[in-house]
Formats: structure tokens, sequence, C-alpha cells
């Protein structure tokens, strides 16, 4: 179909009925078969739309009118939820939002993955869906000389100034609040993308739920920061809580939030948390799950997936700072645990020392190229997990997968369609996929996790 063909036009008005949720949280209507995506639009839903883009195969269209609304549509409580790119789904009811993931997951693994008769649980959802993110990464900017923290506008730079995400844990907003108030009074200069001037980027919070400890991280352009001392006191002074204090340098033209130096202005260089009974150092730079309360439910599962016993060896494919490898470790005989990130491997270590785990081995190196050769020095795992990145995992993982035979694989996923993808080709390398649980870790958002159970035939 080309755009000539396309049976509707850019800024025409369309009268259409929505049949559908995309991954991403948009309504899908179609005109004579042509899919028209359109923001804050429900299933079910009638509607007049303008057509706002016209692509080769599909178009993106304007809510104009409401005509017959959604039972699950509800009134989205904050205030600048139709600007900010933050959230999807406030719009949709929370129990409509846990459905909608639901039907997504099926969906994606019958489509893609090929994948019939799959038990695909119902989403485990928060019985309080609000205030659960533990760290907030905000910009910082400049409006009519006084300065903005917010989140940017969706598909824009442009920063929306707020008091309070109704996701973030109440903490974080203070520290936004506080920060932005403290660099005004001391005149520092908003960084400016444009003319790659000014002092401020960025202020991040990070938040201990089970501790209560706070972390403030300061970003700068500039190794220097005007006034630190008169700063720091401010913070230390004004913020409940308050354990580290920590300023992040990032010279550099980009849109990447941190640069490559970090130094401790005040307190400590980390702060603490605790999933379950196991304890986390968390560092500014530290990758540490956002939600630690959904987090648990999610390792949970993958335990019980992993049907440990306490005489196995169990490999951990992409194991990050050591949240699943230490969650595993209290239940297996040894856990390998290797990520490619340098970083994350020391954050592993500090956390199993500081848990007084023994049975856990950390290692530098991409997946595909360290577990071989750990089955080389003839260490067998009895089970695998993975919990990869977005992209899903590299092909010669899942080819050593198939080719080394552990017979029960543990797949956790941030994302269906790369999750559905990898258990077809673990399934055509003779692998079984028993049964899938997706978990709602972020609330509002169109993301969903899934834990899959996978045995050896």
């Amino acid at each position: 179909m080309t755009k000539q063909q396309a049976p509707v036009a850019k800024n025409e008005y369309y009268d259409v009925t929505f049949t559908d949720l995309t991954h991403d949280g948009l309504g899908v209507a179609k005109v004579d078969g042509f899919p028209l995506f359109v923001k804050h639009a429900l299933p079910g839903e009638r509607a007049k739309v303008k057509v706002i883009k016209v692509k080769k195969g599909y178009g993106y269209g304007r809510l104009m009118e409401l005509y017959e609304p959604s039972p699950d549509r509800v009134e989205p409580p904050c205030p600048v939820y139709r600007q900010c790119g933050g959230c999807q789904l406030q719009h949709l009811s929370y129990e409509g939002q846990l459905k909608a993931k639901e039907k997504q997951v099926k969906e994606v693994l019958a489509r893609i993955g090929k994948l019939e008769g799959v038990t695909v649980h119902p989403v485990i959802g928060m019985k309080n869906p609000w205030r659960y993110r533990n760290k907030a990464q905000v910009p910082v900017g400049e409006r009519e000389g006084g300065l903005v923290a917010g989140f940017y506008k969706e598909r824009s730079h442009e920063i929306i100034d707020m008091d309070a995400c109704l996701i973030q844990q109440e903490a974080n907003d203070v520290v936004v609040q506080t920060v932005k108030r403290i660099a005004e009074r001391y005149g520092i200069p908003p960084y400016d993308e444009a003319t790659h001037k000014g002092v401020l980027r960025h202020i991040v919070a990070r938040y201990g739920t089970a501790t209560g400890e706070v972390m403030v991280v300061l970003v700068t352009r500039t190794e220097r920061l005007p006034h630190e001392q008169e700063i720091v006191r401010a913070i230390v002074r004004d913020i409940p809580n308050v354990k580290s204090i920590v300023q992040n340098v990032n010279p550099e033209r980009t849109n990447v939030i941190f640069g490559a130096k970090t130094r401790v202005l005040w307190g400590s260089e980390f702060i603490t948390d605790r999933i379950g009974d196991i304890q986390f150092a968390i560092s500014a730079r530290s990758f540490y799950q956002v939600n630690p309360e959904q987090t648990k439910v999610l390792y949970d599962k993958a335990l019980e997936y992993a049907e440990l016993t306490g005489s196995e060896t169990v490999m951990d494919a992409y194991c990050g700072i050591g949240t699943i490898s230490l969650f595993l470790a209290r239940k297996a005989k040894h856990v390998y645990g290797v990520e490619i990130v340098p970083e994350a491997i020391e954050d592993a270590k500090r956390n199993a020392e500081l848990n007084g785990i023994r049975n856990v081995t950390f290692e530098v190196g991409a997946a595909e190229d360290v577990i071989p050769r750990w089955y080389q020095e003839g260490i067998r795992a009895d089970c695998l997990v993975v919990d990869p990145p977005r992209k899903g995992c590299d092909a010669s993982l899942l080819e050593t997968i198939i080719a080394m035979k552990p017979p029960r694989v543990v797949y956790v996923s941030c994302n269906p369609a790369t999750l559905a993808r990898d258990l077809r080709i673990l399934e055509d390398g003779g692998y079984e996929t028993i049964e899938v649980q997706p978990v709602d870790m972020f609330p509002h958002t169109a993301h969903v996790e899934c834990v899959a159970k996978i045995r050896l035939r």
C-alpha cells in the first residue's frame, strides 16, 4: 500500500471504533483495513479522530471527540499526564491495565513464538499501584529566568515542570523540589543543550524503600560546583534521611545522563536497600530494580520455577549486580553469575559479601563466551537463568544453551516480543515452555515483565 493509496489523508477527520492496544499503549482503529494508532484511546471506544501522520502501511491520529467511552476508562489523577511521556495508561483502570498486559503476552507468544497451549497466568499486579519508583532522574532547565525540573514532554526536549510524580516515591519528589530550590537560591545556572553552557544537568534521587535511606546525585557539566559547601549543608539540613550526596560530572554534548567521573561530596558512597531478606548496596550508577516490591514477586517466581533442592549448580547469564544470583544462592549448591559490565560485577561481589553469601562466583564477560568456558572446565548447570536487556538473548547464547542442554531454563524478560522470539528458538532446539507468569513491575506504563519456566524435552 503506497502513501497515495492510503484510505486516509493527513488533517482529515474520521469516525472510528478502536479494537486493540499496541505494545506501547496506543489505541488501534482501522479505516478500510488501514491501521491508525491513537494516544489515550481504548478498545471498544467509538470516537472522531484527526489523522496527523500517514506512513506506508499505517497512520497516527489524534483523539478529537469521544462518542462512546470504554467502561474501563478513568480520569487520570496526574495533572500533567497528557503532556508528560512517562506513563501511557493512566486513563485505563488498573484492572483494565492488567487484562491488557495479559492479552499482550498471550498474543505475542502465539504470533511471534508460534507457541500453542502454553499456560499464561493472569498478571500479578500491585495492591497499591502508585508511588513505587525508587529512582528519579530529572533534567533541569530554565524558563522565564527560573529553574524548572521535571520529565520531558513526549518526543521532545521540552521539560514539563512538576511538583510531584504519582509513580515516584514521595522521598524522591522531596529531593527534586529541595535541590531545585537550593540551586536557585545559589544561582546555579542550569545546563542549556543548545549552547552547551550552564552547570546543573540532572537531579538524580535514589531511595531505599526498606531502609528509608536517601541518595542525592547532582549531575553537572563542569568539574567545579559553585557554592559546593553551602549547597551540601543546605541539602543535609533540608532533606530527611539523606545518607549520600554525590556529584557526577558529564562534560559531553550528549543525552546520556551520567558521565564517567563520580565523587562523593558528603556521607557514604552507597545507600542500602533490601529485597526480601537480602541487602543491596546501591551507588549512584548501580543498576537496581526500580520497583523492589514487585521485584521480590518476580524473583520468588523465578526461584519457584528453578525448582532448587540445595544440590544444584545454577548459572545466571546477565547477572547484573547479583540480585537474582543471591536469591538463588540460598537454595542452590553454587551459583555462577556472568555480566558484561565490570562495575556491576564489582557491585555483585560487594553484595555477596554484605550478605555473607559465599556459594557464588561472579565473572565479567559476555555470557556466550564465559558459559562455554565454564562447561569446558567441567562445570555443568542443572538450571540456567537468563534476564537479558530488552533486545533479548544474544543468538550465540541461545545456541550455547541448546548445545549444553541444562535440564531447566528460567527466562526473566522485560520484553514479551523478544521473549516469544527466544522461546521459539529454544523450542526448536529441544526445549518445552511449561508456563509463563507476567508481573506488573511498572503500573500505568505499557511495560510488562514475565518469567517463563522451560524444560529440556
